[in-house]
């Protein structure tokens, strides 16, 4: 645009919550799945301070049909009564004003999540439709709202003897392009964080989507120590109770639960105002800074420090540790309105210098806790030396390498990581195939070989040194662990592709074992896929069909117009049993295969999976299985 045509009529002026629909990134993150259920986090965090501040102490959220969400609490109500400066109601104002919000004043929420003033307006901007029912001194109101638009000023209708607040809205299918179905676990995995951080308020799930309604019930008396409890549950505990340390400094509220576990991964959550910080903070610095501060001072003073060259670092001591920090900050500064990070200075020094005081009160009075927690500790730095080693080795190796990449890698040409995608295949003859049949441009083939390594039971040291595990690391090339670094990632599609029975099944749990506790980021980013190689080869008349699974045999079969006899059906045991041209057609041609995604929608269930099926403990295994087997057709007895 030439500056002659540029005036004051070019500046476009956005009103009320034009803003939010012209620009929803800006406030929910995303317009993707994350956004969607941003829209009910929001809703509930206003509950949730409801309960905070003593008026609330259950919350009801409904998946109805037709992608419909309502939330219901019995808080105090919102107030409904008309604002003196704005001439309409308090509660039109609420959820049709950007920074409207009882949140600014302070002597009606002490702390909150919601701090923005945003939350609910931004989800009445985004939604198609919303009502607002509100029971408050003795009636019932409704109002409804269209597009963020008030339909008509707010009614009142009969005397009730309920209080609080009911949300119900359609997400807008225009702005959520991608979609607007809502995930029962995800929304799960936050409420059951709600439920632990908020002790003894009812949080109730209930999806009224499927024919027989389900509905999930969290009510934790215990708070976070029952949820380190929780996280812990199938793990072999160093010592029997979670440790817990709470008070107040400086009017932040900080609560720490913490408790060792003879695993090699560490689990931690960080909360601020009950908001799940994923990026961390200054909070969690601080944290982290005390706990290894405390542990090397009685390191010093402990026999343990005559085997040690230099101090343990931080990932020593979280070697397997699970850890839950919540604080509570009356004004916290956030990064973004998604409110993944703490950003507030102060808050380190308040969290390090409380967590370093009563942390060593504790542990002073509980000798036998820390001298197991040292021990851990040791044998972590010494395997951490050792994984050090190790690298050092490997990359000693791959320099006299001039491509650093193993000889079991068949490389595509295409140098981008987001057109790139590598097959990990079992076994060398279906490799052999997938190398002949693939995509020499976009597709890599990495054949394995051998029984691999179960991570859940080793250190990193073993890891890195393991000759089946060493190959993917080089050909993914983003590192591994504590180095790892998805920018590094060397294909933007990880496609796990095993044979469809009983060995493929446990290669692909090892496989995403170790892509769990050590590249978490590429689950957690959509990188890893798992191929859908076909179960049968149906032909007849030089016609060939391929069936995925035996429901789909059984329709193809009822297609076909002859003597049944007459057509071969050929069950496929292993993807060795398919030549180039057909795994290329079945399982490797973007155009027509069929691949899993992997999601991470519950962390915390996620981790107790792993732990339950690939850990040392035999019980937790042993009644997944019988739970489960009802479900499974190809089960190995």
């Amino acid at each position: 645009m030439s500056s002659a045509t540029y005036s004051a009529n070019n500046i476009t002026v956005l009103k009320g919550l034009e803003a939010v629909r012209k620009r929803p990134g800006m406030y929910i993150g995303s317009t993707g799945p994350d956004g969607l259920h941003h829209l009910v986090y929001e809703v509930v965090d206003n509950c949730i301070d409801e309960a905070m501040a003593g008026h609330c102490d259950r919350i009801l959220v409904v998946l109805e049909k037709n992608d419909v969400v309502r939330v219901e609490d019995n808080g105090r109500g919102i107030p409904v009564d008309i604002h003196p400066g704005e001439g309409v109601s308090a509660l039109e104002l609420v959820l049709t004003r950007l920074h409207a919000g009882g949140k600014f004043d302070k002597g009606s929420y002490k702390v909150s999540g919601g701090l923005h003033g945003v939350g609910v307006s931004v989800v009445n901007a985004l939604s198609t439709w919303m009502e607002a029912f509100v029971a408050r001194d003795g009636y019932d109101h409704v109002q409804r709202f269209e597009t963020g638009n008030p339909g008509e000023p707010i009614k009142r209708l009969g005397e009730t003897d309920r209080r609080g607040t009911t949300i119900r809205w359609l997400a807008d299918p225009t702005i959520f392009t991608e979609t607007t179905t809502y995930n029962f676990d995800v929304l799960a995995t936050r409420l059951r964080e709600l439920a632990f951080l908020n002790s003894g308020i009812t949080i109730v799930l209930r999806d009224e989507r499927l024919s027989a309604p389900k509905e999930i019930e969290f009510r934790f008396e215990g708070g976070i120590r029952e949820f380190v409890a929780y996280l812990n549950e199938n793990k072999t505990v160093l010592h029997p109770e979670p440790i817990y340390i709470t008070g107040e400094r400086d009017d932040v509220l900080v609560e720490v639960s913490l408790q060792y576990n003879d695993s090699f991964s560490e689990i931690m959550f960080s909360f601020v105002n009950d908001i799940n910080t994923r990026e961390g903070g200054t909070h969690l610095v601080g944290f982290k800074s005390a706990l290894t501060k405390v542990l090397n001072e009685f390191l010093k003073n402990s026999k343990l420090s005559k085997k040690m060259e230099e101090t343990l670092s931080g990932d020593d001591v979280r070697e397997g540790l699970t850890a839950v920090l919540s604080v509570k900050v009356p004004e916290p500064q956030f990064e973004g309105q998604t409110k993944t990070k703490l950003g507030n200075s102060e808050v380190k020094g308040i969290v390090e210098t409380f967590v370093n005081d009563q942390l060593t009160l504790y542990l002073e009075q509980n000798p036998e806790v820390i001298n197991q927690i040292l021990e851990k500790s040791v044998l972590a730095a010494k395997a951490r030396i050792a994984a050090r080693q190790a690298r050092d080795a490997t990359r000693r190796k791959n320099a006299m390498d001039s491509s650093g990449l193993p000889g079991k890698l068949a490389d595509c040409s295409e140098k981008d990581p987001s057109k790139c995608e590598i097959y990990i295949v079992e076994g060398d003859s279906a490799g052999g195939s997938a190398k002949m049949g693939r995509n020499r441009k976009f597709q890599a083939i990495l054949s394995m070989w051998g029984k691999m390594l179960n991570v859940e039971k080793t250190r990193l040291d073993k890891v890195i040194g393991n000759d089946k595990l060493q190959p993917i690391i080089a050909s993914l090339g983003a590192g591994i662990a504590d180095t790892f670094n998805c920018a590094k990632l060397r294909y933007h599609k990880i496609i796990i592709m095993a044979d469809a029975d009983v060995d493929g099944a446990h290669i692909r749990t090892l496989l995403l074992t170790f892509f769990y506790r050590y590249m978490t980021d590429i689950i957690k980013d959509g990188y890893v896929y798992i191929a859908m190689p076909p179960l049968y080869k149906i032909s007849y008349d030089k016609k060939v069909f391929y069936a995925y699974d035996d429901a789909e045999k059984d329709r193809i079969m009822s297609t076909i117009d002859r003597d049944p006899e007459k057509v071969n059906i050929q069950r496929y045991k292993g993807l060795g049993e398919m030549n180039p041209e057909q795994l290329w057609e079945t399982t490797m041609d973007p155009e027509r295969r069929k691949m899993m995604r992997v999601r991470l929608d519950d962390a915390v269930e996620a981790d107790r999976t792993f732990t339950t099926l690939m850990g040392e403990q035999v019980e937790p295994r042993r009644k997944f299985i019988e739970d489960n087997a009802v479900y499974v057709s190809n089960l190995d007895v």
